[in-house]
């Protein structure tokens, strides 16, 4: 049984077939069970990267990072929600220039398996849904509900259209793409979507591309996310035994190349929860068992980056956890892009397997500890405004059963009450909602502009709180701790750094990219507080990260 086990999953490649010089091709060889690339057997050895969580100036060098490491492919996720924010409008400029970070891989030798969605993971914020899709009525979202299939197929009608001339088989450097993402972890097993996907990848891609599927080590997650003509793979972490694995995606596709397509370096942190690693060991040991058996594998994640701004998103499995700024995911580059220990011992393996590009890997980034800068008081949030059913003479409960608020009793932000909210027997209705704008509103100086000038003390309820970092004569990358401070959002120089909770952690500090600062201009920075400012009113800039430290449950 053990030697047929093994016949079974050897993925191995031998079999040369004649091309002509100048054609490009990548395929499934599924009578000896591998990809061919130009005719020739290929093994993609595959980090994650994400440039939607990386700022622009810092591609080129991640990538590069991840050449050097042996890599000769990257899996990249498009996020709808980061491209078209309002229906219609599509944003490919600047830190969303999805076409500039193609052709940057592709300049530095990177092949791409695209994760275009619609839906790509739940640690981004709405799983890179546009919130936008909630206002219509009763939707059912990854479903072949008329409304969601309407906005998706605008939406991968555009998208694919651009992608189209990046397919390797055009002259690009896109090999293979995914649809839809891990579908078979979602509730509604709706295979009439999934073919109505397909029929759109096809129709706008052609017929020539591989598209696959990737789901969970389960049964159940390979059944309901797979579909006929759609390549089925896998993803699986350390604590999964590679062969039972592997006979699990042989049951969807008993021929083809062995693939997983997200094997975890480590993994994300929650709120309050410890901060999460894999052991480097581990990793190692299992990656070169895996390409030892001709698999493909893809590295998730090679850098995992931060969540800016509003993005960090949740899961929910017995309880709703959300994810912090951070999505260091204790991978081979760390968050700012640092190589480390683990990246150095899958160089290790890959140079078993493949010849690695000769030369030093490039060094971290320079960090620099810019110290306290001492904020003072303004004001700020978002308003939800209804009218109570009835006078309330008397103490009266007010619930919100079933986790209808998403955030805090406070505030909501990023959508809006999902559920009741009950006044004694009365469910309240009829809110008025007023988005306030705080991105613009940093972004554009106003607050700086409303500044008293008087040192007013710092207490409690949402207050936005300004100072300015001096001209710091270099803008290296930096890490802003607030010690003291309990939960809320931190701006330099109008880009929304994230969310902090130091309280709850385990994320104590916010990593600043050099190209946020001015070197050679006084540096704004605001920090709206939810809950309560410390009186010291300070925050200090380090040259390193904490991200380890869980503090008091709340």
């Amino acid at each position: 049984m053990k030697s047929q086990i093994t016949f079974v999953l050897l993925s191995l490649c031998l079999l040369p077939e004649f091309v002509l010089a100048d054609s490009r091709s990548f395929s499934i060889d599924y009578k000896n069970n591998c990809f061919r690339k130009d005719g020739e057997p290929f093994q993609y050895i595959s980090g994650s990267i994400h440039y939607s969580r990386i700022p622009r100036e810092y591609w080129k060098d991640r990538l590069l990072k991840m050449y050097m490491t042996g890599l000769n492919a990257i899996q990249v996720y498009v996020p709808w929600n980061f491209h078209e924010t309002v229906q219609g409008v599509y944003n490919f400029a600047g830190d969303r220039d999805l076409e500039y970070f193609l052709n940057l891989a592709n300049q530095t030798g990177l092949l791409v398996i695209l994760r275009p969605g619609p839906y790509i993971c739940a640690e981004w914020e709405m799983g890179g849904l546009p919130a936008w899709l909630l206002q219509k009525p009763n939707i059912i979202l990854r479903s072949a509900d008329t409304e969601y299939l309407k906005a998706a197929s605008d939406w991968l009608a555009m998208l694919l259209t651009k992608m189209k001339r990046w397919l390797y088989q055009n002259g690009g450097n896109i090999i293979s793409v995914q649809v839809e993402n891990e579908y078979g972890s979602y509730f509604a097993c709706d295979y009439n979507y999934m073919r109505h996907l397909y029929t759109l990848f096809r129709l706008f891609l052609g017929e020539d591309v591989i598209l696959f599927t990737t789901d969970g080590n389960t049964d159940k997650e390979m059944i309901c996310g797979t579909l006929e003509g759609l390549y089925a793979t896998i993803d699986f972490g350390t604590d999964t035994n590679i062969t039972a694995a592997f006979i699990r995606q042989r049951k969807v596709e008993p021929k083809g190349p062995l693939v997983n397509s997200e094997f975890y370096t480590g993994w994300l942190d929650h709120w309050g929860d410890k901060h999460a690693s894999v052991d480097t060991v581990k990793v190692s040991k299992m990656l070169g068992e895996m390409l030892s058996m001709g698999a493909s594998v893809n590295m998730y994640m090679f850098e995992g980056g931060t969540n800016f701004g509003y993005w960090n998103g949740a899961d929910h499995d017995t309880r709703f956890r959300s994810v912090v700024t951070s999505y260091d995911y204790d991978a081979p580059l760390s968050e700012a892009g640092d190589p480390t220990d683990k990246l150095l011992a899958i160089r290790d393996v890959i140079k078993n397997f493949r010849d690695i590009p000769v030369g030093p890997m490039p060094p971290a980034t320079p960090k620099f500890a810019y110290g306290f800068v001492t904020l003072q008081k303004y004001y700020g949030f978002m308003l939800y405004r209804t009218t109570l059913p009835r006078n309330v003479p008397e103490p009266t409960p007010l619930i919100s059963p079933l986790n209808g608020i998403h955030d805090r009793a406070y505030v909501s932000v990023n959508g809006g009450l999902l559920g009741n909210l009950i006044l004694g027997n009365d469910v309240l209705t009829d809110w008025s909602i007023y988005p306030l704008d705080i991105d613009t509103a940093v972004a554009n100086g106003w607050l700086q502009a409303a500044h008293s000038g008087s040192a007013m003390e710092a207490g409690d309820g949402p207050t936005i709180y300004s100072g300015t970092l001096k001209p710091p004569g270099l803008a290296w990358d930096t890490f802003v701790k607030l010690n003291g401070w309990t939960k809320g959002q931190v701006w330099v120089n109008g880009v929304n750094l994230g969310r902090y909770w130091p309280q709850r952690g385990p994320q104590q500090t916010l990593y600043v990219p050099g190209p946020f600062l001015n070197a050679t201009l006084p540096n704004n920075i605001t920090v709206l507080e939810l809950e309560r400012a410390p009186s010291h009113r300070r925050i200090l800039f380090m040259d390193r990260p904490q991200l380890n430290n869980t503090g008091q449950k709340t």
